[in-house]
């Protein structure tokens, strides 16, 4: 479990195509503290180290991760939002994130807000969808390629984040631009009383 406050941006050094596997290797400060076997959330995509050598970790997306958002189009180079496995003593300073990305949204969208930037996100839905949870409202709670957002002007389809300063600095939203694909999360309160209102 994450709270989709990202630690700090990984920077992809190697990646591995193994039938229909993928092993990214990363590398980030923090990597002389981790232990094999354990959650990372890399943009909102909770994986697993399997490997810790020379300075880097290595994890795996198998063919369901890679279809589902979009760590399948990394490039050596690319940063990556990485954030360990919550503490249970600690604060939640997000929200409550598992890590299991829902789908993918296209930015349509980069406004200045005077020093802020507001990004318009797009991402496909239908009845069905919306009935389970797969939507956004507005206030409540989104993961943005693992970064805890508050939902603003939602539509049918889209909704709009507003960045301060320092998250875009300090995550890959400096890089989002116009047409970049990102991992989104919806809320999993939601989606349970979604789930549950069915029953009812």
């Amino acid at each position: 479990m994450f709270s989709g406050i990202v630690e700090e941006t990984a920077v992809v050094v190697a990646i591995e195509k193994e039938q229909e596997n993928v092993h990214f290797t990363l590398k980030c400060s923090f990597v002389d503290e981790l232990k094999i076997d354990q959650s990372i959330a890399h943009n909102g995509v909770c994986l697993t180290v399997v490997r810790i050598a020379d300075g880097t970790y290595t994890v795996t997306a198998m063919k369901e991760t890679l279809d589902r958002s979009n760590l399948g189009l990394l490039k050596i180079g690319d940063k990556v939002n990485v954030e360990r496995s919550m503490m249970m003593n600690g604060r939640l300073d997000g929200h409550i994130v598992q890590g299991h990305v829902d789908q993918t949204a296209i930015c349509e969208r980069k406004e200045d807000a005077e020093g802020s930037y507001v990004f318009t996100f797009k991402y496909h839905t239908d009845r069905e969808m919306a009935r389970r949870g797969y939507i956004t409202v507005d206030k409540g709670s989104v993961t943005v390629n693992g970064v805890s957002l508050t939902v603003c002007n939602p539509t049918d389809d889209s909704f709009q984040v507003c960045i301060i300063p320092y998250t875009y600095e300090n995550t890959n939203f400096h890089d989002i631009e116009v047409g970049t694909k990102v991992n989104i999360e919806f809320d999993i309160i939601g989606k349970y009383i979604s789930r549950m209102a069915a029953y009812i």
